[in-house]
Protein backbone atom coordinates (compact mmCIF):
# COMPACT_ATOMS: atom_id res chain seq x y z
CA UNK A 1 0.00 0.00 0.00
CA UNK A 2 1.60 3.38 -0.99
CA UNK A 3 2.26 5.32 1.69
CA UNK A 4 0.60 9.22 1.84
CA UNK A 5 2.98 12.21 3.70
CA UNK A 6 1.24 15.48 4.61
CA UNK A 7 3.87 17.43 2.73
CA UNK A 8 6.46 17.26 0.48
CA UNK A 9 7.90 20.23 -2.54
CA UNK A 10 6.53 20.15 -5.95
CA UNK A 11 4.19 22.09 -8.30
CA UNK A 12 3.70 24.69 -5.93
CA UNK A 13 2.66 24.69 -2.80
CA UNK A 14 3.16 21.98 -0.28
CA UNK A 15 0.89 19.79 1.42
CA UNK A 16 -1.97 21.40 3.87
CA UNK A 17 -4.21 20.40 6.62
CA UNK A 18 -6.69 19.30 4.12
CA UNK A 19 -5.10 16.44 3.31
CA UNK A 20 -4.06 16.71 -0.41
CA UNK A 21 -0.54 16.40 -1.78
CA UNK A 22 1.37 18.63 -4.34
CA UNK A 23 2.68 16.78 -7.43
CA UNK A 24 6.42 16.75 -5.89
CA UNK A 25 5.21 14.89 -2.84
CA UNK A 26 3.40 12.68 -5.11
CA UNK A 27 6.66 12.12 -6.82
CA UNK A 28 8.28 11.15 -3.62
CA UNK A 29 5.51 8.66 -2.38
CA UNK A 30 5.60 6.67 -5.89
CA UNK A 31 8.87 6.49 -5.91
CA UNK A 32 9.08 4.20 -3.24
CA UNK A 33 7.81 1.68 -5.18
CA UNK A 34 8.43 3.22 -9.02
CA UNK A 35 12.14 4.46 -9.01
CA UNK A 36 11.60 5.60 -12.62
CA UNK A 37 8.85 7.93 -12.24
CA UNK A 38 8.72 11.50 -13.01
CA UNK A 39 7.14 14.32 -12.78
CA UNK A 40 6.40 14.68 -16.35
CA UNK A 41 5.36 11.47 -16.25
CA UNK A 42 2.41 12.21 -13.66
CA UNK A 43 1.56 15.05 -16.03
CA UNK A 44 1.57 12.71 -19.16
CA UNK A 45 -1.21 10.46 -16.81
CA UNK A 46 -3.21 13.15 -16.07
CA UNK A 47 -3.02 14.55 -19.57
CA UNK A 48 -4.79 10.76 -20.97
CA UNK A 49 -7.53 11.45 -18.27
CA UNK A 50 -6.04 8.15 -16.03
CA UNK A 51 -5.97 10.93 -12.53
CA UNK A 52 -8.13 14.30 -12.70
CA UNK A 53 -5.83 16.08 -9.39
CA UNK A 54 -7.76 19.03 -8.37
CA UNK A 55 -6.58 22.64 -9.15
CA UNK A 56 -5.86 25.55 -6.69
CA UNK A 57 -7.02 28.75 -7.53
CA UNK A 58 -3.55 29.35 -8.83
CA UNK A 59 -3.74 26.32 -11.18
CA UNK A 60 -1.67 24.11 -9.16
CA UNK A 61 -2.76 20.43 -8.76
CA UNK A 62 -3.34 18.66 -5.52
CA UNK A 63 -3.41 15.35 -5.17
CA UNK A 64 -6.17 12.86 -2.57
CA UNK A 65 -4.62 10.17 -1.09
CA UNK A 66 -7.32 8.41 -4.03
CA UNK A 67 -5.32 9.90 -6.69
CA UNK A 68 -2.05 8.45 -5.36
CA UNK A 69 -3.46 4.99 -5.25
CA UNK A 70 -4.90 5.13 -8.64
CA UNK A 71 -1.53 6.14 -9.75
CA UNK A 72 -0.16 3.81 -8.62
CA UNK A 73 -2.50 1.17 -10.29
CA UNK A 74 -1.83 2.81 -13.03
CA UNK A 75 1.75 2.50 -12.81
CA UNK A 76 1.91 -1.23 -11.73
CA UNK A 77 -0.57 -2.36 -14.54
CA UNK A 78 2.26 -0.97 -16.70
CA UNK A 79 4.84 -2.92 -15.36
CA UNK A 80 3.60 -5.60 -14.16
CA UNK A 81 0.82 -6.63 -17.18
CA UNK A 82 2.26 -4.46 -19.86
CA UNK A 83 -0.90 -3.22 -20.67
CA UNK A 84 -1.34 0.35 -23.46
CA UNK A 85 -2.78 3.25 -21.36
CA UNK A 86 -6.26 2.53 -23.46
CA UNK A 87 -6.30 -0.57 -21.75
CA UNK A 88 -5.85 0.43 -18.37
CA UNK A 89 -8.59 3.46 -18.76
CA UNK A 90 -10.74 0.87 -19.68
CA UNK A 91 -9.97 -1.48 -17.03
CA UNK A 92 -9.83 1.50 -14.42
CA UNK A 93 -13.81 2.65 -15.79
CA UNK A 94 -14.95 -0.77 -15.25
CA UNK A 95 -13.88 -0.91 -12.05
CA UNK A 96 -15.36 2.59 -11.00
CA UNK A 97 -18.96 0.98 -11.83
CA UNK A 98 -18.24 -2.06 -9.76
CA UNK A 99 -17.25 -4.87 -12.01
CA UNK A 100 -14.89 -7.02 -11.39
CA UNK A 101 -12.62 -7.12 -14.56
CA UNK A 102 -9.23 -9.12 -14.60
CA UNK A 103 -6.81 -7.84 -16.31
CA UNK A 104 -5.90 -8.93 -19.55
CA UNK A 105 -3.41 -11.47 -19.87
CA UNK A 106 -0.79 -10.60 -22.71
CA UNK A 107 0.59 -14.43 -24.12
CA UNK A 108 4.81 -14.30 -23.75
CA UNK A 109 7.18 -16.85 -25.88
CA UNK A 110 7.07 -20.35 -24.00
CA UNK A 111 3.41 -20.24 -23.64
CA UNK A 112 2.62 -23.08 -26.34
CA UNK A 113 2.84 -20.98 -29.33
CA UNK A 114 5.39 -19.64 -31.49
CA UNK A 115 7.44 -16.90 -30.40
CA UNK A 116 6.95 -14.91 -33.52
CA UNK A 117 3.38 -14.64 -32.77
CA UNK A 118 3.41 -13.59 -29.34
CA UNK A 119 3.88 -10.15 -27.25
CA UNK A 120 6.97 -10.14 -25.50
CA UNK A 121 7.15 -9.00 -22.08
CA UNK A 122 7.96 -4.90 -22.62
CA UNK A 123 6.05 -2.79 -24.22
CA UNK A 124 8.64 -0.86 -25.82
CA UNK A 125 9.08 -4.45 -28.26
CA UNK A 126 5.60 -5.37 -28.34
CA UNK A 127 5.33 -7.27 -31.34
CA UNK A 128 2.90 -9.28 -33.30
CA UNK A 129 3.39 -12.04 -36.18
CA UNK A 130 1.92 -11.52 -39.22
CA UNK A 131 -0.95 -14.14 -39.13
CA UNK A 132 -1.94 -12.59 -35.69
CA UNK A 133 -2.05 -9.41 -37.99
CA UNK A 134 -4.52 -10.92 -40.75
CA UNK A 135 -6.75 -12.34 -38.10
CA UNK A 136 -7.00 -9.26 -36.07
CA UNK A 137 -7.68 -6.68 -38.68
CA UNK A 138 -9.84 -9.33 -40.94
CA UNK A 139 -7.98 -8.49 -44.13
CA UNK A 140 -6.23 -11.17 -46.46
CA UNK A 141 -2.31 -11.18 -47.83
CA UNK A 142 -3.47 -9.32 -50.72
CA UNK A 143 -4.56 -6.05 -48.58
CA UNK A 144 -1.88 -6.01 -46.30
CA UNK A 145 0.79 -6.31 -49.33
CA UNK A 146 -1.14 -3.39 -50.61
CA UNK A 147 -0.97 -1.45 -47.40
CA UNK A 148 2.80 -2.17 -47.22
CA UNK A 149 3.39 -1.12 -51.02
CA UNK A 150 1.81 2.33 -50.02
CA UNK A 151 4.02 2.72 -46.67
CA UNK A 152 0.95 2.44 -44.82
CA UNK A 153 2.51 -0.60 -42.96
CA UNK A 154 5.70 -2.27 -42.28
CA UNK A 155 7.29 -5.11 -40.69
CA UNK A 156 9.47 -4.38 -37.66
CA UNK A 157 11.45 -7.62 -38.17
CA UNK A 158 10.83 -10.99 -40.35
CA UNK A 159 7.29 -11.72 -40.46
CA UNK A 160 6.44 -9.88 -37.27
CA UNK A 161 5.04 -5.95 -36.73
CA UNK A 162 4.72 -3.46 -34.26
CA UNK A 163 1.58 -3.68 -31.61
CA UNK A 164 0.13 -0.88 -33.11
CA UNK A 165 -0.14 -2.34 -36.50
CA UNK A 166 -3.73 -4.02 -35.29
CA UNK A 167 -5.13 -0.76 -35.03
CA UNK A 168 -3.34 0.70 -37.98
CA UNK A 169 -4.59 -1.93 -39.75
CA UNK A 170 -8.38 -2.24 -38.30
CA UNK A 171 -8.16 2.29 -39.21
CA UNK A 172 -6.98 1.33 -42.71
CA UNK A 173 -10.24 -1.46 -43.15
CA UNK A 174 -12.69 1.21 -41.67
CA UNK A 175 -11.59 3.83 -43.48
CA UNK A 176 -11.79 1.63 -47.16
CA UNK A 177 -15.29 0.79 -46.37
CA UNK A 178 -15.85 4.77 -47.55
CA UNK A 179 -13.97 4.16 -50.38
CA UNK A 180 -10.79 5.75 -49.13
CA UNK A 181 -8.20 4.28 -50.79
CA UNK A 182 -4.44 3.14 -49.85
CA UNK A 183 -3.14 5.54 -52.40
CA UNK A 184 -4.99 8.63 -51.31
CA UNK A 185 -3.42 8.35 -47.73
CA UNK A 186 -0.04 8.86 -48.77
CA UNK A 187 -0.32 12.24 -47.32
CA UNK A 188 -1.19 11.40 -44.04
CA UNK A 189 1.45 9.39 -43.63
CA UNK A 190 3.58 11.85 -44.49
CA UNK A 191 2.52 14.14 -42.85
CA UNK A 192 2.83 11.95 -39.78
CA UNK A 193 6.25 11.24 -40.35
CA UNK A 194 6.80 15.59 -40.31
CA UNK A 195 4.90 15.37 -36.93
CA UNK A 196 7.30 12.64 -35.44
CA UNK A 197 10.41 14.41 -36.99
CA UNK A 198 9.12 17.44 -35.26
CA UNK A 199 9.24 15.70 -32.28
CA UNK A 200 12.32 14.00 -32.13
CA UNK A 201 13.63 17.29 -33.09
CA UNK A 202 12.81 18.61 -29.61
CA UNK A 203 13.95 15.69 -27.90
CA UNK A 204 17.03 14.64 -29.31
CA UNK A 205 18.92 17.16 -26.95
CA UNK A 206 17.24 15.04 -24.45
CA UNK A 207 18.74 11.99 -25.62
CA UNK A 208 22.25 13.15 -26.08
CA UNK A 209 22.53 14.49 -22.51
CA UNK A 210 25.37 13.30 -20.31
CA UNK A 211 22.93 13.29 -17.28
CA UNK A 212 21.04 9.77 -17.46
CA UNK A 213 18.16 11.10 -15.19
CA UNK A 214 17.86 13.45 -18.20
CA UNK A 215 18.28 11.21 -21.21
CA UNK A 216 15.17 9.07 -18.82
CA UNK A 217 13.00 11.40 -19.06
CA UNK A 218 13.58 11.61 -22.93
CA UNK A 219 10.67 9.38 -23.52
CA UNK A 220 8.37 10.82 -20.94
CA UNK A 221 8.66 13.70 -23.14
CA UNK A 222 8.03 12.59 -26.27
CA UNK A 223 4.28 10.97 -25.17
CA UNK A 224 4.04 14.19 -23.81
CA UNK A 225 4.21 15.61 -27.22
CA UNK A 226 2.90 13.07 -29.59
CA UNK A 227 -0.14 13.32 -27.12
CA UNK A 228 -0.10 16.86 -27.74
CA UNK A 229 0.57 16.80 -31.38
CA UNK A 230 -2.25 14.22 -31.95
CA UNK A 231 -4.63 16.36 -30.30
CA UNK A 232 -3.64 19.31 -32.22
CA UNK A 233 -4.05 17.90 -35.53
CA UNK A 234 -7.68 16.09 -34.44
CA UNK A 235 -8.65 19.62 -33.67
CA UNK A 236 -7.45 20.95 -37.14
CA UNK A 237 -8.37 18.65 -38.96
CA UNK A 238 -11.93 18.74 -36.97
CA UNK A 239 -11.83 23.14 -37.60
CA UNK A 240 -10.90 22.34 -41.41
CA UNK A 241 -14.37 20.11 -42.00
CA UNK A 242 -16.23 22.26 -39.77
CA UNK A 243 -17.80 19.60 -37.81
CA UNK A 244 -17.94 18.58 -33.74
CA UNK A 245 -17.44 15.47 -32.52
CA UNK A 246 -18.61 14.28 -29.31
Amino acid sequence: MLQTPSGGAGDGAAATDTGLMSIGAVLNVLREEFPEVTISKIRFLESEGLVEPRRTPSGYRKFSAGDVERLGHVLRMQRDHYLPLKVIREHLAAMERGEAVPLPALSRPGDGEDPAESVPATPATARIGRSRLLAAAGVDEQRLAEWESYGLLAPVGDGVYDAEAVTVARLLTELGRYGIEPRHLRAMKAAAEREAGLVEQVVAPLRRHRNPQTRAHAEDRTKELASLTMKLHAVLVRSALGVRLP
